[in-house]
């Protein structure tokens, strides 16, 4: 297991990259970007099945889906990872995970990994909350508990969610989240993930 920090690709306001036929884990359709269009934010997080990182914020992720998913929030999580080199992401696990952990909110497969490159996504989780006008918001962390089995002082998505919903800017653009790198079936050109901060 390497570890990651989250990198900064795409900046304040920049609009979510599309995404396309993604096949969802927890239903079984294809989504894309598109779908989420009348949603008031939308909520993109690069995750797995097996980083440990990911595990740790499982209940998190899942207390947000069912804090938000009734204020037009919408939760997208993303596996990118090499299935053919991690076995365990491939999408029979990742419909496991949905079933086992009760997920609610869709969990697609992004098998070409376009999807993990057009964002700069480096770690897992990795999320990115995006504004009714899916310009992006805040990039980050969910909590300062970063580090599996820590307790956590901080709430700085739901503050972050909580800004958007009021029509605010969130506290903060960035807090850089830590993880398990992506597992890339070819390395981006160029790509060099770096700590830009962290709270």
């Amino acid at each position: 297991m390497s570890l990651t920090p989250s990198s900064m690709k795409l900046k304040p306001d920049d609009p979510a990259p599309d995404f396309r036929g993604l096949k969802c884990a927890t239903c079984g359709h294809g989504h894309s970007l598109s779908d989420f269009n009348n949603t008031k934010a939308l909520l993109v997080i690069f995750m797995c099945n097996h980083c440990p990182y990911v595990r740790a914020k499982a209940e998190t992720i899942t207390a947000l889906n069912e804090k938000y998913s009734g204020r037009g929030v919408e939760i997208v999580g993303i596996n990118s990872n090499d299935a053919a080199g991690y076995p365990e992401d491939d999408f029979e696990g990742m419909r496991r995970e949905v079933k086992s952990r009760e997920y609610e909110f869709h969990y697609v497969a992004d098998e070409s990994q376009d999807a993990a490159r057009a964002y700069g996504a480096s770690c897992t989780p990795d999320p990115f909350l995006f504004d009714s006008q899916r310009k992006l918001a805040y990039h980050g962390r969910f909590n300062d508990a970063l580090e599996p089995g820590t307790q956590a002082k901080t709430a700085d998505m739901e503050d972050a969610i909580d800004a958007v919903l009021s029509g605010r800017k969130p506290p903060h653009e960035f807090l850089a989240s830590i993880g398990c790198s992506i597992k890339w079936k070819k390395q981006p050109e160029g790509f060099s993930p770096r700590l830009l901060a962290r709270g």
